[in-house]
């Protein structure tokens, strides 16, 4: 049987300059690469050196915010200081709701500008 891991995970974004800078911060991920993109499209490739999220806008932007679990639940991502993350959202506008605490670690959600649903989980603090 083959072994596989994550790699990335492309998404549609309305603006992936705020998408971008907004994971930056949450994330203190790199941008691994930028430029025109499938469609004339534009995207921007962040992440780490083995993983990362591709935010893609396509021409004309995304014209209407995506319902919840189509086709996407959630996105999770695992940060080691829960607190600061959550003040980073709140900063950026976003509000963070269903706080939850319970094996394996603690946690809370939020929307991002478009609709998508992202999980921010901790394991140590």
């Amino acid at each position: 049987m083959p072994s596989a891991r994550l790699e990335h995970v492309n998404i549609s974004v309305s603006d992936a300059e705020r998408s971008a800078a907004f994971f930056t911060e949450l994330c203190g991920w790199h941008e691994r690469w930028r430029g025109l993109a499938i469609d004339d499209g534009f995207s921007i490739h962040l992440g780490t050196e083995n993983h990362y999220i591709v935010f893609y806008t396509p021409p004309g932007g995304v014209s209407t915010r995506f319902a919840k679990g189509m086709p996407l639940q959630h996105v999770g991502i695992e940060v080691d200081d829960l607190v600061a993350a959550e003040q980073i959202v709140i900063a950026a506008g976003l509000e963070p709701f269903n706080h939850a605490d319970y094996e394996p670690g603690r946690r809370f959600y939020f929307y991002d500008w478009d609709g998508i649903e992202f999980e921010v989980v901790s394991y140590g603090d």
